[in-house]
């Protein structure tokens, strides 16, 4: 069941408004606009409800933020409208505000409209990972982001692979120009997104798990390989200015093991010197035991030390080659990874990867196949089947038989199944989500999000 975590605080003797609002990290006025106080003057045991996030949208075509609260003050970025930014000060009319890559500036109190929560609505961050097209049922990326970048904190490109041929290098995943990247990051900053690509040791053409492990292999085995495999992140992220990068390093022999924490700590100290942002996407386990080949070479506290946000993947609970049917991440397998890593690192770091896709399980051949929401709807459809919503797992699923009298069951997700990830992880008190990928989801999704979370930025 759903729990609001609003705030309520009483007034102590020698509180103020100030010291209440530096101990919530909020502001004066977030606090009296949602009490409805016209004074700053408190009385002892005197009830207010805090403010857990305030932000302002823009209103207007384009908009300037400023290095200060004044139009003499130079630019230093335009927002488009309806770019949501997180507020941390006021002065005047204008709004202190926070940015995608970290930095505040200013913005004028009349290009926007201020809205302050209290977390009556989850408050999460969106991590959306975005790919090129995969084929005729795989459509690119490209829609779901464009159009629903208010709803989106952060976007992870999987444009960018580690070079087999030489692992210290980097090589674009797939046909596409610089020009491309540079819109889609033009497009992001504008609405004040955070853009990370994603360099990932994953599907290299006639290769195996194998070819993936012996690339990470040579990169990690010594200092000088990390050291200018960093160096050629930093060029990357300048090259089409990101952020910062997300590591998704997934086939690792365990003996590599010390060598990728290594890594990680090198590569996030670097990239805070320059002010950059370390992203890892990492593999689910749930025990500090041997859990399985994939994920046991992750040292979840070496790695949460090193990173600004650890992204841990969730999907692969079913749908794995062998695997019996079910959801890719049921609510259950959910909570049971979070408790385990929130013992390794600050909780306000982790994101909580989430699949936007399901699998059709074929329960006489024991082969699975891929199901976005499109393709499980059109499934549902052909051969009539009611779509049950389970409630243990929080996850729509149907069964069906095929005209060779194969049986059939799909799991998959939808707007209501992703809310209620959603809601686990504000309860829990995580940082947010992320979905694999965009293109792939319910479009009923994004009404969600806009009506019923609120997406946290900067």
């Amino acid at each position: 069941m759903w729990r609001s975590r609003s705030e309520t605080y009483i007034v102590q003797p020698g509180d103020t408004l100030y010291s209440i609002a530096r101990k919530f990290n909020t502001t004066i006025e977030s606090i009296m606009e949602l009490n409805g106080l016209t004074s700053t003057a408190l009385m002892v045991g005197q009830s207010l409800k805090i403010p857990l996030y305030t932000e302002v949208v823009v209103t207007s075509a384009v908009v300037n933020i400023r290095r200060g609260p004044g139009i003499y003050y130079p630019v230093t970025a335009k927002m488009n409208r309806n770019a949501r930014l997180p507020v941390t000060g006021f002065w005047k009319d204008w709004y202190k505000v926070k940015l995608f890559d970290g930095t505040q500036g200013w913005i004028q109190g009349e290009l926007v409209k201020r809205f302050i929560y209290d977390g009556t609505k989850p408050i999460v961050t969106n991590l959306g990972f975005y790919t090129l097209e995969e084929g005729p049922a795989l459509p690119s990326s490209y829609d779901s982001f464009v159009n629903n970048t208010d709803s989106i904190s952060e976007t992870g490109l999987f444009l960018f692979q580690i070079n087999k041929e030489n692992p210290t290098t980097i090589v674009k995943f797939g046909d596409f120009t610089d020009a491309y990247v540079e819109d889609i990051v033009s497009v992001g900053h504008r609405q004040n997104v955070k853009m990370l690509p994603v360099v990932h040791n994953l599907l290299y053409k006639n290769g195996s798990q194998t070819m993936s492990k012996d690339v990470v292999k040579e990169l990690v085995s010594n200092k000088q390989n990390r050291q200018a495999f960093i160096q050629n992140v930093i060029k990357l992220i300048e090259r089409y200015n990101f952020d910062g990068i997300n590591i998704d390093i997934e086939d690792v022999y365990l003996e590599d093991s010390e060598n990728l924490s290594a890594l990680y700590t090198e590569l996030g100290e670097a990239l805070r010197r320059k002010g950059y942002y370390l992203s890892g996407s990492i593999p689910a386990r749930v025990s500090d035991e041997p859990f399985n080949p994939f994920s046991d070479p992750f040292d979840y506290e070496t790695i949460g030390k090193a990173v600004s946000e650890f992204v841990v993947m969730l999907y692969n609970e079913h749908g794995w080659p062998g695997s019996g049917p079910g959801p890719v991440v049921s609510i259950g397998w959910m909570e049971r990874v979070l408790k385990y890593t929130m013992t390794k690192m600050p909780k306000e770091k982790i994101v909580a990867a989430v699949s936007v896709f399901g699998f059709d399980f074929n329960l006489t051949t024991s082969k699975n196949t891929y199901a976005t929401y499109d393709m499980a709807m059109k499934l549902a459809k052909k051969y009539n089947k009611e779509i049950i919503f389970d409630e243990k797992t929080q996850t729509p699923m149907f069964a069906y038989e095929d005209e060779q009298g194969n049986q059939h069951e799909v799991w998959f997700e939808n707007a209501e199944s992703i809310y209620a990830k959603i809601q686990k992880a504000w309860e829990m008190g995580i940082k947010g989500i992320a979905l694999w990928r965009l293109g792939m989801e319910d479009p009923n999704m994004w009404s969600m999000f806009k009506e019923d979370v609120v997406v946290k930025k900067g």
